[in-house]
């Protein structure tokens, strides 16, 4: 279990006080390498430096804490990874980092998890760090310079709604005059699609997230994605094979989670919105932010999207809404399922929200849609900043892990 000898300091508390915080970035930098390298059950000596470090940081934790149970081989560090939640791990990590599903290796699918990735990607030792913000910042320059904001919502219509291409559909994109500008960016965004997506010679997509489906044991499939995969089963949407399935093509990892997903969340929500009436548009101004929902009185809310499993790391990163186009409230947004796996996921992050973001609230997609029915029914309310809930008391002890 996790030990919590520090006190939190301040409001977010000071995650750089617990020694740990960097071991579990480095564990999920070791299982991100590993899974590249090939499947997770077949690893033998010597092992990559990566995971050698990882195993040797994480066993000197466990003998500075007396812990009898040790994983004294790589081998036996993954099976910790995908059988203990990392709040049952002997390490030294602040109350509210982990909650009991939270596991660096999906217990199921024995593929990293959209946990450990989110460690791995915003982490300050994750070697993919920032590449999203880099690719979407260059196809906005690019647009820019080509005078063509329709261009950029081509481009972010892409990645959301296409995450695979077969390779017609990729020569396709090329003949794309909207595409055009940001043509040399996307050899960077697709990768071509491993083996272990494929079963008896076919490749299945997401019937909900528009992802690959892993095949996993007893002929099920299993998404990526965690909020998807809490509506249930996955249900089918394409299967290529043959000529389809050669070629073939999908989004990079820190694209798929970090665009692709919100982005299904921020169409999803934009349908909403605009069956009540509201006048909503996606990703305003070459996306300063991602919904711009304006009013019948011309009151207008600006909206970001977000799609982490892990508040903590959410609140963390916690910052303003960009100013243009301009607004007169402004918030981030979760979808529903992704709070429903967190014993407070709306109050852990507002607990790591630093003084910087200025008390940005956090809603669900549900209240967020609740609170602009509301607004419409009523003179001028409620406001965002308002119906946000209040940052309770900092907790002193292990008692609200989230």
């Amino acid at each position: 279990m996790n030990t919590a000898p520090h006190a939190l300091n301040g409001p977010r508390g000071d995650w750089l006080g617990f020694p740990d915080v960097g071991l579990v970035r480095t564990l999920a930098g070791a299982v991100i390498q590993l899974a590249d390298l090939g499947p997770l059950s077949a690893f033998a000596l010597p092992y990559p430096a990566e995971a050698q470090r990882a195993l040797d940081r994480t066993v000197l934790a466990c003998l500075l804490r007396g812990v009898e149970e040790i994983p004294r081989s790589l081998p036996e560090l993954l099976f910790w990874c995908h059988s203990r939640p990392l709040e049952d791990w002997p390490l030294d990590l602040p109350p509210d980092a982990f909650g009991p599903d939270d596991y660096l290796v999906d217990p199921e699918a024995l593929v990293p998890s959209q946990l450990c990735h989110e460690w791995w990607i915003r982490g300050k030792d994750g070697g993919a760090a920032q590449f999203d913000r880099e690719v979407v910042h260059t196809a906005m320059r690019l647009c820019r310079k080509a005078s063509s904001p329709e261009s950029y919502v081509a481009f972010r219509r892409l990645l959301v709604e296409r995450p695979v291409l077969t390779g017609v559909e990729r020569f396709e994109t090329d003949t794309d005059l909207f595409l055009a500008p940001v043509q040399e960016l996307l050899d960077q965004c697709y990768a071509a699609v491993p083996a272990s997506y494929e079963r008896e010679g076919a490749y299945v997509t997401c019937g909900r997230c528009l992802t690959l489906l892993t095949p996993v044991a007893g002929g099920a499939w299993w998404c990526e994605r965690d909020r998807c995969r809490r509506r249930g089963s996955p249900p089918h949407g394409r299967t290529l094979e043959g000529s389809d399935a050669a070629g073939l093509l999908q989004l990079v990892r820190p694209l798929r989670q970090f665009v692709t997903s919100p982005g299904r969340a921020e169409v999803e929500l934009e349908a909403r919105l605009s069956a009540l009436g509201l006048q909503v548009q996606l990703w305003p101004g070459f996306d300063a932010y991602d919904l711009r929902i304006t009013f019948p009185d011309e009151h207008v809310w600006a909206v970001d999207v977000k799609d982490w499993k892990h508040p903590g790391l959410l609140g963390r990163s916690a910052h303003p809404v960009r100013p243009e186009p301009p607004y007169d409230e402004s918030c981030w947004v979760i979808p529903r399922e992704q709070t429903g796996a967190h014993r407070d996921y709306l109050g852990t992050y507002r607990r790591n929200r630093p003084a910087a973001a200025g008390g940005l609230p956090l809603f669900t997609d549900d209240q967020l849609v609740a609170l602009a029915a509301d607004r419409l029914d009523g003179a001028g309310g409620p406001h965002l900043t308002e119906s946000a809930p209040k940052t309770p008391s900092t907790p002193q002890n292990g008692s609200a892990r989230a």
